[in-house]
């Protein structure tokens, strides 16, 4: 397995040259992995946390964008990657995982974390349990929806299909899609992605995640109730094209907070903004990051 893909772009490749340092600590019985780049303790810890079925190295072309102001890590939640599953799961459990891994790095009460999607879902448990030892939280595409909101489909239903097992590691990887469903011209980051993705079997090679874990999966307090709730700094970043973060999702969202928080829509992005407009994204985060940087919170925050 490669790295990096012949035809991608030289800051693929700067960045990824940038390498972490790979750590596994046990969490409530179950081994969570994570990757680290920095050992600056002078320096603030940003966390990264994937969405449902992905893993750390989502953010291996991101995270080193970071390093000037920040250590960095990305976990693996339990369930996915290389870290181990549960019994059962819980919105509260994933974010112990977050805070463990932050205690394990030494991250201080200025940690930000910054989730994706079903990661976004988890970041905000996390803001909400563990404001105190947080310098805020970064939803990334992860709607918020409102409670009247008409779901096409049982939303406690599983959105992880059953795992197949491949003969071998080239026809798994031909299968690699992103869920949910978009387009993404820039191959080499799903290439290097779907690489990460896999496992070798008895059989064959199949992908990492528990494909069960939905159905051992308990659902907590409503989310929106969450974020009305949220005591430490919160900013949002959403693909302008994504059908999962809809304009009425996102005056929705803004409405719960107020108007203090950034609200960033990224220009010709879908629901997995930072594999199709990477750079942008970056542009985004920094800029947000630097602004709390320097300064004061206006939102009551404690």
């Amino acid at each position: 397995m490669t790295d990096t893909h012949a035809d991608s772009p030289a800051w693929f490749k700067r960045s990824l040259a940038v390498q972490p340092v790979d750590h596994t600590i046990e969490v409530q019985g179950t081994p969570i992995h994570y990757l680290q780049w920095g050992d600056d303790k002078a320096k603030a810890g940003l966390i990264f946390v994937h969405g449902n079925g992905a893993h750390a190295h989502w953010w291996s072309f991101i995270a080193p964008f970071f390093l000037d102001h920040y250590r960095a890590i990305a976990i693996d939640l339990a369930g996915a990657g290389d870290s181990g599953n549960c019994q059962a799961y819980s919105p509260e459990g994933f974010a112990a995982q977050i805070m463990a891994v932050a205690q394990a790095a030494d991250f201080g009460a200025d940690t930000i974390i910054v989730g994706h999607s079903f990661g976004g879902y988890i970041t905000l448990k996390a803001g909400l349990l563990y404001h105190q030892r947080l310098g805020g939280i970064v939803l990334v595409d992860s709607a918020v929806r409102p409670p009247d909101f008409q779901w096409e489909r049982d939303p406690r239903s599983s959105p992880i299909k059953p795992k197949r097992i491949y003969p071998d590691y080239a026809s798994a990887l031909a299968r690699f899609r992103l869920m949910p469903p978009q387009s993404c011209e820039n191959q080499y980051i799903l290439d290097y992605i779907g690489a990460h993705s896999l496992k070798q079997v008895a059989d064959g090679w199949t992908w990492k995640f528990d494909d069960s874990m939905f159905s051992k999966f308990e659902f907590g307090s409503a989310q929106h109730e969450d974020l009305a709730a949220l005591k430490c700094r919160v900013g949002v970043i959403y693909g302008e094209d994504s059908y999962l973060f809809t304009q009425d999702i996102a005056d929705f969202m803004f409405k719960v907070l107020d108007e203090s928080v950034p609200f960033a829509a990224i220009p010709e992005a879908q629901h997995h903004l930072f594999l199709d407009q990477p750079l942008a994204f970056v542009s985004a985060l920094r800029t947000l990051l630097a602004e709390w940087r320097h300064s004061k919170p206006d939102r009551h925050v404690g």
